[in-house]
C-alpha cells in the first residue's frame, strides 16, 4: 500500500509537466545563478509610488503637433561628450559644459574651439580619464568616482565664480579663471552627498542643491528609477557658516532646481514621479513643499528665461504598463529580473524614448511645448537654457548641443 502511494504522488508530479517546468522558471529567475537580471547582485526593493493617473497627465497635457524640435541644429557634434548643463558667465561667454569625461569646458569661439575651464578632481589626467566619444558609455562608468562627473553648472553673477553640482564630488567651485574646483559641501550631517545633481544660488549667497539618492550613485541611478525609492533630498549650503543643512527629504529622483525671479519660491523635480515641486522660501507658505506640475514623462534640470517663466527638460514618455508597475512592486520585482537587457525589457512595456521641453509660467501651466516625437535630432534632453532667443539644449548621454531658435 504504501508503494502505491509514493508512485502516485510522483505520478501527480509527472503529470503536470508544465507547472513544473513554470517553478524550475521561476526559480531561476529569482535566484539569478547567471546574473543575467538588470538587478542581479542588487538588493533591489521596489516600492508602491504615488503618481498622477496617466489619463488625466495625458489629457490636459498639451502637444507640438508639429513637433519643432526637428528643426533644432546639433553642434559640436563629437567635441563634447555628455554635456549636462549649459551655463554662460558674466561676460556673456560661453557656453561652458560639464562633461562625461570630468571636466568643465568653455567655447572660445571658432579659432580656439572648446578648451579645458576647471576640472573637479585632482586626480583628473588625460591619460585616465579623456576618453572622447567612449565617455558617455558604459566604458566611462568605473573611472566616473576617479575622475569626476559635473553635473549642474551655476554662475554667481556678482562674483564670477563657478559653482558645480559634481555627481561624485559633491557641491564645488571655482574663480573666474577657472583651475581645480574647490569642494564646499561632501556631506550633511553626518550623511555622505552620494549623488549632487544640481543646484541654484540665492541673491543671500545660499547654495540650493539637489542629492539624488542616499541610496545609489550616479553610475547606479537606473536602479533609483526601478525602485522607486524615495531617499532624495534638497539641500543649502550657507557661505557665511560653511554648513550643509536638509531642507526637504524624501525625494524621488531629486534632480533639476531652479529659484524663481522674485525668490519666494524655488522648484525641484522629481524625475521618478513624473513631476515638479514648489518648494516656498518666503511668505505665509514658507518651508511648505507642494505639486507644481505633473508631466508626461521625466523631468531633467529646471532653467529659468528672462521673463520669469521656467523652461523644462523632459526625457518622454510614460506608459499605461508603467502606471500598473508603479502601483504594484511585486510586478516590477519579477519584471526586471527576467533575464534581459534592460532596454529590452522597456521595449516590451511600451518605452520609446523622445524629447519633449516645455515652457510654464509661475502657476505651474504650460505655456508652450515644443517636442521631437519620433527622436529625430533630440534624445535624452538634459537642459534648456534660453539665451538671447535661442535655445540652448544639454544632455547627459550624447556627443552634442543642440540649439534652436525661439522667439
Amino acid at each position: 500500500m504504501a508503494e502505491k502511494k509514493t508512485f502516485a504522488r510522483e505520478d501527480s508530479v509527472l503529470s503536470h509537466p508544465r507547472l513544473f517546468f513554470l517553478a524550475i522558471v521561476l526559480s531561476l529567475i529569482f535566484m539569478d545563478p547567471f546574473h543575467w537580471s538588470p538587478v542581479a547582485s542588487r538588493d533591489y526593493q521596489p516600492v508602491k509610488l504615488e503618481v498622477a493617473p496617466y489619463k488625466q497627465v495625458m489629457k490636459s497635457w498639451r502637444n507640438d503637433n508639429q513637433s519643432r524640435l526637428r528643426n533644432a541644429r546639433l553642434q559640436f557634434a563629437g567635441e563634447v561628450f555628455g554635456p549636462e548643463s549649459i551655463e554662460f558667465d558674466r561676460e556673456g561667454r560661453g557656453p561652458y559644459t560639464g562633461l562625461a569625461d570630468g571636466r568643465v569646458v568653455r567655447w572660445m569661439g571658432e579659432t580656439v574651439g572648446w578648451e579645458t575651464f576647471a576640472i573637479v578632481s585632482t586626480n583628473w589626467s588625460e591619460k585616465e580619464c579623456a576618453n572622447g566619444v567612449n565617455s558617455t558609455t558604459q566604458k566611462q562608468h568605473p573611472k566616473e568616482r576617479f575622475c569626476g562627473r559635473p553635473l549642474g553648472l551655476r554662475f554667481d553673477k556678482r562674483t564670477g565664480d563657478l559653482y558645480i553640482a559634481d555627481a561624485y564630488y559633491g557641491l564645488m567651485m571655482v574663480g573666474p579663471g577657472g583651475g581645480v574646483a574647490t569642494s564646499l559641501a561632501s556631506e550633511v550631517e553626518g550623511s555622505p552627498i552620494l549623488f549632487a545633481n544640481d543646484l541654484d544660488i540665492h541673491s543671500n549667497g545660499s547654495i540650493f542643491f539637489t542629492d539624488t539618492s542616499t541610496r545609489y550613485d550616479r553610475r547606479n541611478h537606473v536602479f533609483i528609477l526601478l525602485e522607486g525609492e524615495a531617499t532624495g533630498r534638497l539641500l543649502r549650503y550657507d557661505p557665511t557658516t560653511k554648513s550643509t543643512t536638509v531642507v526637504v527629504s524624501g525625494l524621488t529622483f531629486a534632480n533639476g532646481v531652479q529659484i524663481s525671479k522674485d525668490e519666494t519660491f524655488l522648484l525641484v523635480a522629481e524625475t521618478t514621479k513624473c513631476r515638479i515641486m514648489r518648494y516656498w522660501l518666503e511668505g505665509q507658505r514658507a518651508a511648505q513643499l507642494e505639486l507644481y506640475a505633473n508631466l508626461p514623462g521625466f523631468p531633467d534640470n529646471v532653467r529659468i528665461n528672462d521673463k520669469g517663466n521656467f523652461w523644462v527638460a523632459i526625457d518622454c514618455c510614460r506608459t499605461r504598463t508603467l502606471e500598473v508597475f508603479s502601483h504594484y512592486p511585486w510586478m516590477r520585482n519579477i519584471y526586471f529580473r527576467l533575464p534581459l537587457k534592460l532596454n529590452i525589457l522597456g521595449k516590451m512595456v511600451g518605452m520609446k524614448m523622445y524629447t519633449v521641453i516645455a515652457l510654464f509660467d509661475i502657476g505651474g501651466n504650460a505655456i508652450d511645448v515644443l517636442e521631437d516625437r519620433r527622436g529625430e535630432i533630440i534624445r535624452l534632453v538634459s537642459e534648456v537654457r534660453e539665451v538671447n532667443g535661442k535655445l540652448w539644449i544639454g544632455t547627459v548621454a550624447h556627443n552634442h548641443v543642440a540649439t534652436f531658435s525661439y522667439s
